[in-house]
């Protein structure tokens, strides 16, 4: 069965360019692409047999050539506040989580783009299993799509999942081409129709990728800062070093270009006693003060040998009300799901590292050793 699976085309990774090439090859006229995406996405349907208007010898023959495939759920989680989790199986030992975030209208899916995380910033539990491979667009979308259909979302009924966020497991812009794939599909008509501005990539700061994140596709972008300076970021968030903050920043500022209506959202991980004083708020104000923007505090989110401890909630509100009443819109994101490890910074999943980290990891005494 996996080998015959590997010589098939999985349609969930084709953008719509893609799907016309696919049936141009097969003889077939371009608006068989459309149709077999709005089957495939706004359907939820992967039996060609249902797919009713697509001519009958085009889907007989249509096994033989491709499929739908989506990664197999390993375990399924509910939260006591209704979030949910689901660990899938992308093969070789690899396991990746997404997470869905209920709301009263409609929820947010957060989706992973790796397995693993080379980045390896210092208070996210995915970065400290180490790094096996990128996903393929079809494993990003079939997190959508299996969703989608756990939810129990129909093409005539209401949205379920109104808001796709790219911050689950790993960088998404290392895994540059397969990403850009995967929004294309989330956004076109025939597919899920999410405006722009409801999907969001989160980044670390890859400059170069967010500059061709903004002229191929340039959706909503949180950057995770984390940090007012170079000497601390270069701590928590290693890739720092090659991208500081002042080629970040610039960065940002290139991106709101194409859409200057918009604004960079910063995510800002709150840990007592390392990065939230009020010397480094101010510090922080000054940083973004040419950059539109808004601020998402995150109360940091243990996991096991972390090393680290969450602000106070007093300190918090007092960090927020700094940047506020320096005229920038600032919320302090509400902890999900903690109690089923599907909060910020949580996601683990299985991952065979071949970047042998933690065994490296070891070696390196903790941040808030090293500040004592």
């Amino acid at each position: 069965m996996q080998e015959r699976s590997t010589a098939l085309v999985n349609l969930l990774g084709l953008d719509a360019e893609g799907l016309a090439r696919l049936c141009a090859d097969w003889g077939e006229k371009p608006f068989r692409a459309r149709q077999l995406m709005r089957w495939v996405h706004q359907r939820g349907v992967a039996d060609f047999a249902e797919m009713t208007d697509l001519a009958k010898d085009f889907r007989a023959r249509l096994p033989g050539r491709a499929e739908v495939r989506a990664p197999a759920v390993v375990a399924d989680h509910v939260s006591a506040d209704g979030t949910r989790k689901w660990l899938l199986d992308v093969g070789q030992g690899n396991a990746v989580e997404s997470v869905f975030i209920p709301e009263a209208n409609r929820g947010t899916l957060c989706i992973s783009t790796q397995a693993g995380c080379a980045v390896n910033c210092l208070f996210c539990s995915t970065g400290k299993q180490g790094f096996s491979r990128n996903l393929d667009a079809a494993e990003i979308v079939g997190q959508l799509w299996w969703a989608n259909r756990a939810l129990g979302a129909s093409p005539e009924g209401e949205r379920i999942i109104g808001n796709v966020v790219f911050m689950g497991m790993g960088e998404p812009l290392q895994n540059y081409a397969a990403t850009l794939t995967a929004l294309r599909i989330l956004l076109d008509d025939n597919a899920y129709g999410l405006s722009r501005r409801r999907v969001t990539v989160s980044t670390s700061g890859v400059v170069p990728m967010m500059d061709r994140l903004r002229d191929d596709c340039p959706v909503a972008l949180a950057v995770s800062l984390h940090a007012p300076n170079d000497a601390l970021r270069d701590e928590l968030v290693p890739l720092n070093r090659k991208y500081p903050l002042s080629e970040l920043m610039q960065a940002c500022r290139r991106y709101l270009e194409r859409a200057p209506r918009d604004f960079i959202t910063f995510e800002y991980v709150m840990l007592d006693g390392v990065n939230d004083s009020d010397a480094h708020v101010r510090e922080l104000i000054a940083l973004v003060r040419d950059v539109p923007c808004k601020f998402n505090l995150i109360p940091f989110n243990p996991f096991p040998d972390a090393g680290l401890r969450r602000s106070p909630d007093e300190r918090i509100r007092r960090f927020g009300q700094i940047l506020v009443d320096a005229g920038i819109v600032t919320t302090v994101r509400r902890t999900r799901g903690d109690d089923i490890d599907a909060a910020c910074g949580q996601l683990a999943g299985e991952v065979q590292d071949r970047t042998r980290l933690q065994e490296r990891s070891s070696r390196i005494p903790k941040l808030v050793e090293l500040r004592r």
